[in-house]
Order: structure tokens, then C-alpha cells, then sequence
């Protein structure tokens, strides 16, 4: 019996062991799987803010592209704008060059046809009791017959065409017409340019003094033209070639004074040296 009972307080104090350390594994078991679980929710967690953060970028990206689209729109339309602008100016510009063009030869026409009336007094001038009678045989006082153009021929086209016969050599009829619109149209823009053509016709032609005379009356006769600077170095040329060096000198120290900023006061400045040097003149 003794035996028996000893028996059994042994297998009850190894049993105790045992059911302690079973216990302390289902705790772990069970602490693990609650870690399980609270892991699984974090994840989910997680991936349900990743989700919404993705959606939130993709909604940011579609207003920047949205943004982006209308800003090049709106560039493009104001470059367009620009441009058109840019285009209408232009047409004007152009419009307003034809209109000047086409007043400038309608005022032309005007003072051709004009010119073309014969011009008669209106009343006789009195007669001077006193004044002894003409002498028998005394012609008439002379007046300068009117201007009359050709049907067709316009100031613009006389001049045209008298610059055409300069450029093929035709010297005579080339002063024969610009000596005609200088004198129905000495008053306008290209008569200092006629005058001077008549100074060069006359200096191709080797009539070097009659060339001295034209350029001097662009001198005089268009002293705020374009051709003045041109006249002095010309004139200084043709007396170089005559041998009148002291005169060509004085020609061409005027252009450099008074036209000092131009091409033609180089020119000059050079025409000067050849002729300190005593060496023949260039062209």
C-alpha cells in the first residue's frame, strides 16, 4: 500500500511539470496568433492608405495635366493673337504704302494734265498812253510754252524713261527729257535727281564744263536735296580732269565739312590725297 502511494505522489509530481510548461505553450500560441491578427490589420491598414494616397496623386496629376493643358492653350492663343496682330500690321503698312504711292502719282498726273491747259489772261493788260508804239517789225515778248505730255505719259514715266536712256549711253535724249520734267516739275522730290543726271549725261559726253554747270545748279537750285553730297564729288572729279586741282580740293573739303558723316567724305578724303600726291584721280 505504502508502495502504491509512493507510487502515485511520483507520477503526480512529474505530471505538474508538464501541464505547466503545456500551459505556457498554448499562452504563446495564443499570444502569437493575436500578433497574427494584429499584423494582418496593419497591413490592410496600410494598403487601404496606399490606396488612397494613390488616388489622391492620380487626382493631383490629372488637375496639373489639366492645368499645364490650359496654360500651352492659353499661350498658344495669345501667340496666335500676337502673330495675327503682327499680320494686320504688316497689311497696313502695305495699304498705306500703296495709298502713298498712288497719291504721290495721282498728285503727278494732276500737274501734268494741268500744265497741259493752255493758260490764257483773263484781261488784257493796260495800255500806257504815254508809251511810244513798237517799232514796226518787233516781235512779240516771248513766254515759255507750257509743259504738254504725251496721252499716257505721266511725270513718273518721263522721268523713267529719260533714266532709261542715260543707263544705254543715250546722253542727248536723256538731258532732252529730264530737261523737260525740270520744267514742268521742278518742285517735286526727284528734281534734284533729274538735275543731276543731266550733270552726269554731260560728263559721259566729255562736255566736262556744261557738267561743272549741272552739278552747280543742284548746288543752288536743291540745297536740302539728297543729291547735293553726290554734286560736290562730282564736280570735284570733272575739275580734277580739267586740271583745276585748287577748285576740286575746295569741291571736296566743302563735302567733307558739311556731309562729314557719309561715304562720300571718304571718298573725298581719298580724292584729296591723290591729288596731294600729284597722282591722276580714281572714279
Amino acid at each position: 500500500m505504502s508502495r502504491r502511494l509512493f507510487t502515485a505522489a511520483l507520477l503526480l509530481a512529474l505530471a505538474s511539470p508538464a501541464a505547466a510548461q503545456s500551459r505556457r505553450e498554448m499562452q504563446m500560441m495564443a499570444d502569437i496568433r493575436m500578433l497574427q491578427e494584429q499584423t494582418q490589420q496593419l497591413q490592410q491598414q496600410l494598403q487601404a492608405a496606399i490606396e488612397q494616397l494613390a488616388a489622391t496623386l492620380k487626382t493631383i496629376n490629372g488637375r496639373v495635366d489639366e492645368q499645364a493643358t490650359n496654360t500651352r492653350k492659353s499661350f498658344a492663343d495669345q501667340k496666335l493673337a500676337v502673330d495675327q496682330f503682327g499680320t494686320d500690321l504688316r497689311i497696313v503698312r502695305e495699304r498705306i504704302d500703296e495709298n502713298t504711292v498712288r497719291i504721290t502719282s495721282l498728285s503727278q498726273e494732276i500737274e501734268a494734265l494741268r500744265l497741259a491747259i493752255p493758260q490764257f489772261p483773263t484781261t488784257a493788260p493796260p495800255l500806257d498812253p504815254n508809251a511810244p508804239p513798237p517799232a514796226p517789225g518787233t516781235p512779240p515778248a516771248a513766254t515759255a510754252p507750257p509743259v504738254t505730255l504725251a496721252p499716257g505719259m505721266s511725270p513718273q514715266r518721263l522721268y523713267d524713261t529719260a533714266l532709261s536712256d542715260f543707263s544705254v549711253g543715250q546722253w542727248a535724249l536723256c538731258i532732252e527729257g529730264f530737261e523737260t520734267y525740270l520744267r514742268g516739275f521742278g518742285r517735286t522730290d526727284l528734281a534734284d535727281d533729274a538735275q543731276f543726271y543731266i550733270g552726269e549725261c554731260r560728263h559721259k559726253d566729255n562736255k566736262l564744263t556744261e557738267a561743272i554747270d549741272a552739278y552747280n545748279r543742284v548746288i543752288s537750285n536743291y540745297p536740302k536735296g539728297d543729291r547735293v553730297p553726290d554734286s560736290y564729288y562730282k564736280r570735284g572729279i570733272v575739275l580734277s580732269e580739267l586740271g583745276q586741282t585748287d577748285r576740286a580740293r575746295e569741291s571736296f573739303e566743302i563735302l567733307m565739312k558739311q556731309f562729314a558723316d557719309t561715304e562720300l567724305a571718304r571718298l573725298a578724303k581719298q580724292q584729296i590725297d591723290r591729288l596731294n600726291r600729284g597722282k591722276p584721280r580714281g572714279n
